[in-house]
């Protein structure tokens, strides 16, 4: 048996280090089982980009727990958490274009004021639709 003693200064070394990993990664919250989710956030992760972790949403108790939001709430929207910070929706996929070289042109041109306000209303239709026809994974 290997007795492994730990002093102050590692354990600090080690929560530093988690935060680290914390603020480095940037984790997108998507519905695998939705099959239009499911191929769009396919295309993304050929990228392999490193920075990124993916992370399916349905029924799943970790990610409502991270996100501070309800499975309806996960449901409704793409959510993105970067840097200790939530956010959802069209503003979500900007994140995600701006992180991945091949769609940085996305985001270079739906981050325009005006483009990016028809952009998010555009956004809020289909995903309500999209939620309408997922809900039923829904627990509750």
């Amino acid at each position: 048996m290997v007795c492994i003693k730990f002093s102050m200064d590692d354990f600090t070394h080690v929560q530093l280090y988690i935060r680290w990993i914390k603020f480095y990664f940037m984790k997108v919250y998507f519905n695998n089982s939705c099959k239009i989710c499911r191929s769009e956030i396919n295309l993304y992760k050929k990228e392999n980009i490193q920075e990124i972790v993916w992370v399916d949403i349905t029924n799943n108790l970790i990610a409502e727990k991270e996100t501070s939001k309800k499975d309806k709430e996960l449901l409704r929207r793409l959510h993105v958490k970067d840097r200790g910070k939530i956010i959802e929706g069209a503003e979500a996929f900007l994140y995600v274009w701006k992180k991945i070289p091949k769609y940085k042109f996305l985001y270079n041109f739906f981050k325009l004021p005006i483009i990016f306000t028809f952009f998010k209303f555009g956004y809020e239709i289909i995903a309500y639709f999209l939620y309408l026809k997922n809900k039923k994974q829904l627990k509750n």
